[in-house]
């Protein structure tokens, strides 16, 4: 039997749309629910990570303020607000929700290539979460090891939360890694295998390109965290010596011999700077589609943008060791390191270049969407430039464990994603919902919220120039340190509540929104492409009722010279634009 498209079966593939409340919202497997169920457990674990932060920054601002906040749960809460945000939140929200939401709906397709495991993932991610939340519950509470779960410390006795906490934290892991395994790998097949008639790779939307490239990245590195927690564990459970060396501990000898620390930290990092851009790309795609829209231009360099995510998706498996400067490596090693870091800092700039010039004599909106999208582009300019700080083996040495590094991993990895997905969220929230947000509340939000994080990171890259150390519960008196870095402190605390204050302005105007918004239209930005195309919207179960879309052209025809409207949607049949196009060509001639 000859081999037929997928797009091409459409006739004869029955869509079983669910009727009951159970099929159709809690077991659902449609790939538009899962993505809200994502989405929603992800801001859920989200707003715990963030609580945790205000608790911390209190402490720090405003030492034993409140007396149950001791030495053990603020190590606690940094790690379990560091674990949370970075791989919960950001990869969750990103990859389950976006990922979801998006892929089919762009790439023309009415679901995902396996909807079963799809909603499996769903519900392995939210087993997940809920057994990390239940390390809140046993004796000794969460593990304190810091989110990076360094060894020995993790697992030496005196460590807060070594009881249970520690193996609930990598047990959780090790679950959230099968998730995504099953969900990275139905959107790579959905996306290699599942596109409409005439969407070619070249025709796909940066934002799929950006969770195409993420989700190859994650399922590369994450088997490194998985095997580095399995190990940990037999550490732990069994007594073996992958990483643990023999010590003392609580003034006795362990019972561990020949492990290795070091080799958890390149395990660990191997994963950890490609999960960097695993939450990166995904924020690369959505904003390009962002600004393109809102600007109405063409993106500029779309091959060029293609091959920079290729490119910084490949080189970031080079360069996990710069994290590591301090842990004694052979200095060829930094060099080579330091080296890789300045070359995978060439492809992202090149990005930054491209979005600064798709604006350039755009007709830019400066509605809520666009204008978080040109906030991620200051504030990750600005994490950009600081990690060339870190980058470099002579200046990272003394920066290292300062709040110059608290200063940068937040502004590249905390505000710039947070930015995007704002920017994101209220970019498709028409489509979503069917209706529209209050566009002042939305401002109100942005400049609060952009304005609001400059305060509290900013006063953190001097006080890491300062030498103030990060991790420590209190700062105490020292000579190096002037009394006039507590105070900025207390006001970086103040900066941090107002900011995390501002975030409920978000909610209301999406709940209330929800009711009482303005009805959307099926494209009220006059976007190009496919998931503004559909028949309906919110979109139905199976997204484009009878018939798929056929795809004639990229998705950025913005602007297009004598077209009646600035704006061409991939499906539209290519006749007229043809035409136009070839009469530009012989004036030009």
């Amino acid at each position: 039997m000859a081999y037929v498209p997928l797009a091409d079966q459409d006739d004869a593939h029955a869509m079983h749309d669910p009727q009951s409340f159970v099929t159709k919202y809690i077991w659902s497997q449609d790939h538009k629910v899962i993505a809200i169920q994502y989405g929603a457990t992800a801001i859920f674990v989200g707003l715990i990570a963030l609580g945790l932060s205000i608790l911390m920054r209190l402490q720090l601002g405003f030492p034993d303020t409140i007396s149950w906040i001791n030495p053990a749960f603020y190590y606690q809460a940094v790690t379990m607000h560091g674990m949370i945000m970075v791989v919960y939140l950001l990869t969750a929200l990103f990859l389950g929700g976006f990922g979801n939401y998006l892929i089919p709906l762009m790439v023309g397709a009415r679901d995902m290539v396996f909807p079963f495991l799809n909603m499996l993932s769903f519900w392995l991610y939210l087993l997940s979460v809920i057994i990390l939340l239940a390390s809140f519950f046993v004796p000794g509470g969460p593990t304190g090891a810091g989110w990076t779960l360094y060894a020995p410390q993790s697992v030496s006795h005196g460590t807060p939360g070594s009881e249970g906490g520690i193996l609930l934290m990598l047990i959780s892991l090790a679950v959230f890694i099968i998730a995504f395994t099953m969900g990275g790998l139905n959107y790579v097949t959905t996306i290699l295998q599942a596109r409409t008639r005439g969407l070619t790779l070249m025709r796909l939307p940066l934002s799929i390109w950006g969770i195409f490239t993420a989700t190859v990245l994650g399922l590369f590195a994450f088997p490194a965290l998985l095997v580095s927690a399995i190990m940990m564990g037999f550490d732990l459970i069994l007594g073996t010596s992958f990483f643990m060396p023999a010590m003392m501990e609580l003034g006795s000898q362990n019972d561990h011999e020949g492990g290795s620390p070091i080799l958890f930290q390149h395990l660990f990092w191997f994963f950890g700077h490609p999960e960097v851009y695993i939450v990166a790309l995904p924020a690369f795609g959505l904003v390009s589609d962002v600004i393109s829209t809102h600007a109405r231009k063409n993106i500029f360099g779309y091959r060029m943008m293609v091959w920079a995510i290729i490119a910084i998706g490949g080189l970031s498996f080079m360069v996990w060791a710069h994290h590591m400067y301090v842990s004694g490596m052979n200095p060829y090693f930094g060099f080579f390191f330091a080296t890789t870091t300045l070359v995978i800092a060439i492809p992202t700039a090149l990005k930054v270049y491209n979005w600064v010039l798709t604006l350039w004599q755009g007709n830019i909106r400066l509605n809520t969407p666009m204008l978080f999208a040109i906030g991620f582009i200051f504030t990750f300019v600005h994490g950009g430039l600081t990690g060339l700080f870190l980058g470099n083996v002579v200046i990272d040495v003394p920066l290292a464990d300062t709040y110059f590094v608290v200063a940068h991993f937040h502004m590249v990895m905390g505000v710039s994603p947070v930015l995007v997905l704002f920017a994101a969220l209220y970019h498709w929230y028409p489509k979503l919902t069917g209706r529209m947000f209050n566009e002042t509340m939305g401002k109100v939000h942005f400049w609060c919220t952009f304005l609001g994080t400059y305060a509290i990171y900013l006063p953190m890259h001097y006080l890491g120039f300062l030498g103030v150390p990060r991790r420590y519960y209190e700062m105490g008196n020292t000579d190096f340190i002037p009394a006039s870095a507590q105070a900025l402190n207390a006001n970086i605390t103040l900066a941090a509540i107002f900011v995390a204050t501002v975030q409920v302005l978000f909610f209301i105007n999406v709940f209330w929104s929800l009711r009482h918004g303005e009805k959307s239209c099926g494209n009220p930005w006059g976007a190009t492409t496919l998931e503004w195309q559909t028949p309906d919207t919110p979109p139905k179960h199976g997204n484009w009722g009878k018939d798929l879309p056929t795809v004639y052209r990229w998705a950025y025809d913005y602007s297009v010279p004598g077209m009646d409207k600035d704006f061409v949607p991939q499906n539209e049949p290519g006749e007229e634009y043809e035409k136009t196009a070839h009469h530009k060509g012989a004036q030009r001639s």
